[in-house]
């Protein structure tokens, strides 16, 4: 796959970067059946969903955003919510002019996958949730601090780890404290209940961030909802079982009849 395209894209008066990848199918001159755009995490970036992108990316048109204030987008003069977010990913999409796709959020990213879904509920296809925040019975900042710490120590590969922390650097210690607020405050339990597309909750085993507990409420509440555990990670399963991810994500999307054969495990 060659090197997703970036573009600079003002949407919802903020500033942020799409990188974008078209199916070999759509190249050819037919179009995919629809597309993908992948949303990270608090404090992270486009990054640590490149391997995911480039496996989405031969079956569908993919497109992975840097959220204005994070990777090297520049911060807004004042703390984004949930909801700005949300219309900023729906309109950076349209000027891009993918009007129907499915939207796969990781982290604090399947909140704003949520309320993209309720914004614009005709837009998304279905909602991909891997590793969502914020457990309603685990709702301080310690807790989580606790849980992610235990992650990174314990269930995290070195690429992941590094990749997480230098983009932790990048965003700096005051802009991940002001979207952490918006993080612990969405009350993303309550959300699912009004979100319409088919829903799919993807975590990693070990994942102590969103555990089985939290996760299959979050499925049994959603519309047509469905848990998946993938073996041997933890919270950044997108990157460490890339394989498994992505065929799970094209079969919950029509895209593939069945699991994708034999997934080759990724390198740390």
């Amino acid at each position: 796959m060659s090197r997703p395209e970036r573009f600079d894209i003002e949407a919802a008066g903020h500033l942020g970067h799409v990188f974008a990848s078209r199916s070999p199918a759509d190249s050819a001159g037919s179009s995919p059946a629809r597309a993908f755009v992948l949303i990270h995490g608090i404090g992270a970036s486009h990054r640590y969903l490149r391997r995911l992108h480039g496996l989405l990316a031969q079956t569908a048109d993919t497109y992975s955003i840097d959220l204005p204030g994070f990777g090297a987008t520049p911060r807004p003069e004042r703390t984004l919510t949930v909801a700005d977010h949300a219309s900023y990913i729906l309109g950076a999409m349209e000027q891009l002019g993918v009007l129907e796709f499915a939207i796969v959020g990781h982290s604090m990213g399947t909140q704003f996958a949520v309320e993209a879904a309720l914004q614009q509920p005709g837009r998304i296809s279905q909602v991909v949730l891997m590793g969502p925040v914020v457990d309603s019975k685990r709702r301080t900042v310690a807790q989580q601090a606790l849980a992610l710490g235990r992650d990174c120590l314990f269930y995290e590969s070195p690429s992941s780890n590094a990749l997480v922390f230098t983009d932790y650097l990048r965003c700096g210690p005051r802009w991940y404290l002001k979207t952490l607020r918006v993080m612990m405050g969405y009350p993303t339990e309550q959300k699912i209940d009004g979100v319409t597309a088919p829903v799919l909750v993807v975590r990693g085993a070990n994942d102590p961030v969103a555990t089985t507990e939290w996760c299959g409420r979050l499925a049994e509440r959603a519309p047509g909802g469905t848990l998946l555990e993938i073996q041997g990670t933890g919270h950044v399963v997108q990157h460490n079982r890339a394989a498994e991810v992505a065929g799970a994500i094209e079969v919950f999307a029509g895209l593939r009849a069945g699991a994708r054969d034999a997934p080759q495990e990724n390198p740390a």
